[in-house]
């Protein structure tokens, strides 16, 4: 699968906003406490770049739907995101080596490349 220009921008802000968070993380634990966020972080940045995937796939294959079937199909393709973040942030919640604040972090990461993709688009 070929990915556009904006995913690849949205998908490289996210890996950006990642290594930030773990370095600031690592800065501010001077340990090695530091990994349950780092890996929290991973897991919600992954999370976050199978999501701009996933909206790649359907928004391709919705261009070539009618509206209706296209509209339903988007729906759908919305609530499968929704629940993969939902598990990753359960699992966040749950597994005591994960950090949930650190997979909240990643899991945004795609909020704020989407932000970043419409503040610096051209036109």
């Amino acid at each position: 699968m070929k990915l556009s220009d904006l995913a690849k921008r949205m998908v490289l802000t996210i890996l950006v906003i990642a290594l930030i968070c773990i370095l600031a993380s690592t800065a501010y634990y001077r340990s090695l406490d530091f990994l349950p966020f780092a890996l929290g972080v991973l897991i919600g940045s992954a999370v976050s770049i199978a999501k701009v995937f996933l909206l790649q796939h359907g928004v391709d294959k919705a261009l070539s739907m009618d509206q209706k079937r296209a509209a339903g199909y988007l729906g759908l393709n919305h609530i499968l995101r929704l629940i993969i973040s939902g598990i990753a942030l359960f699992l966040g919640a749950v597994v005591p080596q994960i950090s949930l604040w650190g997979v909240v972090v990643g899991i945004l990461a795609f909020q704020v490349a989407t932000f970043n993709i419409k503040f610096t688009s051209k036109g």
